[in-house]
């Protein structure tokens, strides 16, 4: 027991320490994770003899990762998805497996072994990828939507690759006894481990069939119709532990069921989990598998850090670098004639090419399950090993890459040529995005027109298909507000997203025309003070009349009536007005609102008047009744 104590502890400071660090460096946390390992077996050397165990047991983290991976995969948005996912993901796959197999082949190695080595290097990494993706703002790009469909597919194909590769064992080559009979080798790990109960090891192969299709159609059986009633049982027992030990339950039975019936306990995991994803308790499931898929998931790849055999990559460090470089050469070269062949242009081509080039953490999944099935050799293994973790480091160097090929892209590209604008109205409404769009309608609903500019030309070509006049150019460009009406205009509203955009146009429309009445669109409380110096006459929030409703529903729901509520959002949205100008005064340009101590004193006071002025307000009501 002392052990164990001190193993966790050592595994959960490394942990502690190197994931952190790595994520803030921008690496993802799964390098972390590799790096935490490798601090403490190859360079410190107190992984513990223990070591081998615990990763059969972290190796449960893939399984749950695979059941929640089901979990979001609705069979209606994969049918809906098809085109992308078997064209785009599908074409990936098998054209960087069999290019992958075909050089592995030509360095001597077996077709099935070679195949194997094709499958696990053709996937890239969905933590570090999309993680990216995410915080550069890139997902909802045609190149950003483009890469999300293959790492799905990926993800979807490991379920198969798991299926397929103990096919693809090689026997274990025969020897000479001492006394001359001839015998295998001893079997490996993972014979050694296998399964304590099975349901088909007597079966002729008509039963294995049988049973094996059996507890499919089961799990799938029950997914449908039991899940159900018994989620709505528990839910009876207001215990919320119970729903986590369920949760476990699920998984852990099913993970059984595969065990004994001779199949991946990861594709009745995923399997089960595409079935309750239409369940209302989807989310309630998320929630409890989660922590326990990031723990044994992270210790995973600690334990794959930690067995890395670093040998292998200084007794021959040129060849592993030029592996990798290689991997990812190829790999970019087959993403980007698939980029030509899908029509991704620019700098979406480079994001899809350069993002997807790199091998992924399932790879490591993959190639511990083919050394327990004896699918490749150890050497080997740790080759593929060191090639992963390697090519996963160079990943965000190919998103600097990206990041530099897109600025010269955009220096390089001619902009667009403005529309001509031939009509002028009353109304100018610059920027034509989500929040312009729905000023336009409404404008038009009530039988006002303005002159609209937008720099998007997919933006002005969609209105014109839904018959809105819009003109395309830059709203920044003062040539342009002049010939759209400035001089003669009565209200423009500056509806750009771009914030400094919107203060720039705000502050010469207020330099041309000291009478015309602006509407500025602010992203957040300081982009308010901003618009505020710049001369803007009214200034509203995105969210900020959104969020008021949504604060008026809950009270509603909470029991106030209709009239309450509404007299509440009143007050709050009036207090506010009048705190943004009072508070407009003491913000200093360049000082953050922490550090501004006058503004902080303020806004404590103004919080409390609020307060006060609601409690009045309620009072005068209930005197009223």
């Amino acid at each position: 027991m002392e052990s164990f104590l001190l193993y966790a502890t050592i595994y959960l400071t490394a942990a502690v320490i190197a994931v952190p660090i790595a994520t803030r460096l921008g690496l993802g946390s799964v390098l972390g994770y590799l790096v935490a390992g490798i601090a403490i077996g190859p360079i410190l050397g107190v992984a513990g003899s223990e070591m081998e165990d615990l990763q059969h047991f972290a190796e449960f983290g893939v399984v749950m990762m695979l059941f929640l991976i089901g979990l979001e995969l609705e069979p209606r948005a994969l049918w809906d998805m098809r085109h992308r996912l078997l064209g785009m993901g599908g074409l990936q796959i098998v054209l960087t497996t069999t290019a992958v197999m075909l050089v592995a082949m030509q360095m001597a190695l077996d077709w099935r072994t070679a195949l194997a080595v094709g499958m696990i290097l053709a996937l890239s990494s969905t933590a570090i990828v999309l993680q990216t993706l995410t915080e550069k703002r890139l997902v909802r790009t045609p190149g950003g939507r483009a890469t999300f469909s293959v790492l799905l597919t990926q993800d979807i194909a490991v379920i198969p690759m798991l299926a397929l590769l103990p096919l693809l064992a090689i026997a274990s080559p025969m020897a000479f006894a001492p006394d001359g009979s001839v015998q295998r080798a001893e079997p490996g790990a993972a014979d050694a481990h296998g399964p304590a109960m099975s349901l088909v090891a007597e079966l002729p192969g008509w039963g294995v069939t049988l049973v094996t299709l059996g507890a499919v159609v089961a799990i799938i059986l029950a997914g449908h119709y039991l899940s159900r009633p018994l989620f709505r049982f528990i839910h009876a027992t207001k215990l919320r532990e119970m729903f986590t030990v369920v949760a476990l339950l699920i998984v852990v039975g099913i993970a059984v069921t595969m065990i004994a019936v001779g199949l991946s306990p990861a594709l009745g995991t995923f399997l089960a989990g595409v079935v309750l994803a239409n369940s209302e308790f989807r989310h309630e499931l998320e929630s409890n598998i989660e922590p326990f898929k990031g723990l044994l998931l992270g210790l995973f790849f600690i334990t794959v850090g930690a067995g890395i055999n670093f040998h292998v990559l200084f007794a021959d460090p040129l060849r592993i670098v030029a592996l990798t470089l290689a991997l990812m050469i190829i790999k970019g070269i087959i993403l980007y004639g698939i980029a030509q062949l899908f029509k991704l242009r620019s700098s979406n081509k480079w994001l899809f090419t350069l993002g997807l080039a790199q091998a992924g953490e399932f790879g490591f999944v993959l190639v511990s399950f083919t050394l327990q099935t004896r699918v490749i050799t150890q050497t080997l293994g740790q080759t593929l090993l060191l090639v992963i973790a390697l090519s996963m480091l160079l990943t965000p160097l190919f998103f600097f890459l990206h990041d530099y090929l897109s600025r010269r892209m955009s220096e390089g590209t001619k902009p667009q040529e403005a529309d001509e604008i031939d009509e002028q109205q009353p109304i100018i409404i610059a920027g034509v995005g989500r929040f312009g769009q729905v000023v336009n309608r409404m404008l038009q609903a009530s039988g006002f027109r303005a002159t609209v500019l937008d720099h998007d030309l997919a933006t002005i070509e969609l209105m014109r298909k839904f018959g809105f006049k819009g003109f395309l150019g830059d709203p920044t460009r003062p040539d342009l507000l002049h010939a759209a009406g400035l001089d003669d205009a009565k209200v423009i509203v500056v509806a750009l997203d771009d914030k400094d955009a919107v203060t720039r146009v705000v502050q010469y429309v207020r330099r041309e025309r000291p009478d015309i009445s602006i509407v500025a669109r602010a992203r957040d409380r300081v982009h308010v003070y901003e618009l505020y110096r710049a001369g803007a006459d009214h200034i509203v929030r995105e969210m900020f009349d959104s969020s008021l409703r949504a604060a008026r529903y809950v009270l509603e729901d909470m029991g106030l009536t209709d009239f309450e509520a509404n007299e509440m959002e009143t007050a709050y949205y009036r207090h506010d007005r009048e705190t943004l100008r009072e508070l407009a005064e003491l913000w200093k340009p360049g000082v953050p609102l922490d550090q501004n101590q006058a503004y902080i004193e303020r806004a404590r006071a103004l919080d409390k008047e609020l307060e006060t002025a609601l409690v009045r307000q309620d009072q005068a009501k209930d005197g009223a009744g």
